[in-house]
């Protein structure tokens, strides 16, 4: 036996850290003669043979089998070099197999890539850690590479290994934290994860942090897939997006959805849609209501079906709940064709505790911090990336970059913003730690919000980037240059409370809570906002849009929500709505059931969907709505100070005012005639009324319109007298005649 007894005894008790530098074929002087030695470790085999694949005829060396668990080894003499080989292995059975050895290849990282990744600046760092499908030398296999620089010991287990960590124990690249194997002969569909041994001497099972697919729980094991083979069509598509980067002021109308409930299949045990299903049937859905785009909760891998995919243990890999990564991208490609855009929400802000995830991934605080005050999240139990490392920003920025890489997709929605701004989010005193100017802002992360917006928009222009942030924050949308966070978009989530608490009164009483609907005003242009009625408003007992209505009957429920959709689509700002909302879903969502699609039949629901879809048609057909919601100069109010009257009035307007819509939005429980005073003489077309009998109203209307008369009111020199029926939002066009 040549090999040291401690490298023996390390290999066969995977413990051996170096196993490049004992395994495989190296020039060694032996017993006076110059050769090589070869040495393998292949499970379950009872013979081994090193094949000289540069011999003329090829020639076998036999190798001595030095330990049951089937380690081998062999000098061979007069062969001052190494040469280029094969092993062929004889298993119990009788079977014989011949492959190129894992321990013969050179690393599959170069020193610069190691250099940017440690430095936190290798953007496209998911090309080269996790695994690939790829040729060395001629020789088709999977790389494996893995960060874990506190580990004593990783090895990639696997079916091919039966998941015994002895058998491909990966070579460390020095001071990078990197261990990486290249294993020839494998391909797509291997499942695998990294066995990793701490300093310890605990062994953990974790999944790869980069992988691309998963297998479902309770294995949650990654699988290797090749995500470059998919063949796009959506060339033209990326084209007009590329041009219109920087114009951020365009129609978008966005539905949101969650995947796995939009709609099931009951005759097959209730199932969800696949990837390629869910595509046709959304997007023939998206079409007829005038959506502009999709917005899909998160589907990066994760184990929990009750955490919504909020919960992420998978950050490059679409689940495997609907389908391969190439069925979802078959999805985005056909959305594309369509003509929606697809956006995707994305969670950067935390991560959960299951131990085969990131959590103390090489038995150190690897991508959270250590300190429970700057590492826990109290909310929700998970745990909070470490921003201020270089790897760990690193793995973010390019877990972003994968997405429209790989995916196309036209935007990340970033999900729980605030809880990244601030330090102090959602603790007590003495449960966070401050800056180091003493402040609450959390420095690290608004570095790396404003470095990934900045990436994403320098090697994707066009695309969108979206915050949900829930506080005022100063700048969330504007660019970094400026100062900002570099957000294209930010969620109104203050117009959306506010005018969510005033239309759950009942109308007797919504004239004490009048400043509701007008407040949102007075800070509506300091962001690019998106006006949003989401997921998190229709669960937890919060009741549906519909069922939040501040009214005893459906008739008058459905009427209070024609009426404030209306007052959304034509108030400044893109928008938003939940799936299910579009036509009056009654009971709250529920992530695994199908949406209530029957209750279409039924005019008090089918009429929401049908306004909707009518006010999407306005609002994209009508560049004073779609192209002015962040133009101040475009909205002025006709009347906000009637709170009796459960009454506001504003116009829509482009900034010469040429084309003026005026919105006068009554949710009061009275019918009335109203003088309203407007800015142009002429004929005033009634385009929407929510009250028509088409939407299931009762109506109520002005006979196509309205002619001005010259009474003065609200400043304005003439008026219109209009008819508002209760509960209504009546939308009027200018024209100087009729």
């Amino acid at each position: 036996m040549i090999i040291s007894k401690a490298d023996f005894t390390a290999l066969l008790g995977a413990k051996h850290a170096t196993p490049h530098s004992v395994l495989g074929m190296h020039p060694l002087k032996f017993r006076r003669s110059k050769g090589v030695v070869a040495r393998s470790f292949i499970r379950s085999a009872v013979a081994c043979d090193v094949v000289d694949l540069d011999a003329p005829p090829p020639v076998s060396f036999p190798m001595k089998r030095l330990a049951p668990e089937g380690l081998f080894e062999v000098f061979i003499p007069r062969r001052p070099d190494v040469f280029r080989y094969q092993l062929r292995a004889v298993y119990p059975s009788g079977e014989i197999r011949q492959f190129f050895d894992p321990y013969c290849f050179l690393p599959t990282l170069g020193a610069q890539d190691l250099y940017l990744f440690n430095e936190g600046n290798e953007h496209r760092i998911y090309e080269k850690l996790g695994s690939h499908v790829r040729e060395l030398g001629g020789v088709g296999g999977v790389s494996f590479s893995v960060w874990a620089p506190s580990a004593a010991r990783v090895s990639v287990v696997g079916n091919f290994n039966h998941w015994d960590g002895r058998y491909h124990p990966m070579r460390s690249l020095g001071a990078s934290g990197v261990w990486e194997l290249f294993v020839p002969g494998l391909g797509e569909g291997e499942l695998y994860k990294f066995e990793i041994r701490d300093q310890r001497g605990h062994v953990r099972l974790k999944t790869d942090p980069y992988g691309t697919y998963f297998e479902g729980p309770p294995n949650n094991a990654a699988i290797v897939f090749d995500t470059r083979n998919f063949k796009w069509t959506d060339d033209a598509w990326l084209e007009r997006r590329r041009q219109q980067a920087g114009k951020l002021d365009r129609p978008m109308s966005v539905y949101e959805v969650h995947l796995g409930s939009w709609r099931r299949i009951p005759e097959d045990a209730d199932r969800p849609l696949s990837y390629r299903e869910f595509a046709v049937q959304v997007a023939d859905h998206a079409v007829e209501m005038g959506f502009t785009h999709v917005e899909v909760m998160p589907l990066a891998e994760y184990p929990f079906d009750g955490s919504w995919g909020y919960q992420v243990t998978g950050f490059f890999a679409p689940t495997h709940r609907f389908g391969t990564p190439a069925d979802f991208a078959w999805f985005v490609d056909h959305l594309h064709s369509r003509g929606i855009g697809v956006f995707l929400d994305w969670v950067p802000a935390h991560s959960p505790r299951d131990s085969f995830a990131l959590a103390e991934f090489d038995g150190t605080h690897l991508y959270e911090h250590a300190d429970p005050r700057q590492g826990a999240h109290m909310d929700w139990g998970t745990l909070i990336f470490n921003y201020g490392r270089n790897e760990v920003r690193c793995f973010l920025n390019a877990n972003a970059l994968a997405w429209f890489d790989r995916y196309h997709l036209d935007g990340l929605r970033v999900d729980a913003v605030a809880s990244m701004l601030y330090l102090d989010y959602s603790r007590q005193e003495g449960q966070w730690i401050p800056n180091k100017h003493g402040g609450r802002e959390n420095l690290e992360a608004i570095a790396f919000i404003r470095g990934v917006n900045d990436l994403v928009h320098r090697y994707h222009p066009g695309v969108a980037m979206i915050a949900e942030e829930s506080t005022s924050f100063a700048g969330v949308s504007k660019a970094t240059k400026d100062g900002g966070l570099g957000f294209d978009y930010k969620w109104n989530m203050g117009w959306m409370n506010d005018t969510l608490a005033y239309f759950t009164k009942e109308p007797v009483v919504r004239r004490h809570h009048h400043s509701n609907l007008t407040f949102g005003m007075l800070y509506q242009y300091a962001e690019n906002f998106v006006t949003v009625f989401s997921h998190d408003e229709v669960v937890h007992g919060k009741a549906s849009m519909l069922f939040k209505m501040g009214a005893w009957h459906i008739a008058e429920k459905a009427a209070n929500l024609r009426a404030l959709y209306a007052h959304m689509w034509l108030w400044p700002g893109k928008k938003l709505l939940f799936m299910g909302s579009e036509f009056g879903q009654a009971r709250e969502w529920a992530h695994d059931t199908s949406l209530d699609w029957h209750l279409c039949q039924y005019l008090d629901h089918e009429g929401v969907r049908l306004l909707v879809r009518d006010l999407n048609r306005l609002y994209t057909s009508e560049p004073v709505l779609g192209e002015n919601d962040f133009n101040p100069q475009g909205f002025r109010w006709l009347t906000c100070h009637d709170a009796d009257a459960n009454l506001i009035a504003y116009v829509r307007s482009d900034a010469a005012e040429e084309t003026l819509f005026a919105a006068v939005c009554h949710f009061g429980g009275v019918t009335r005639e109203y003088r309203v005073g407007v800015p142009r003489r002429g004929f005033w077309r009634e385009i929407i009324n929510t009250n028509s009998e088409f939407y299931g109203g009762r109506g109520l209307g002005n006979t196509g319109g309205r002619n001005t008369e010259d009474v003065e009111r609200d400043g304005f020199s003439q008026s219109i007298l209009v008819t508002l029926p209760p509960l209504s939002t009546i939308v009027f066009k200018w024209s100087e005649q009729p």
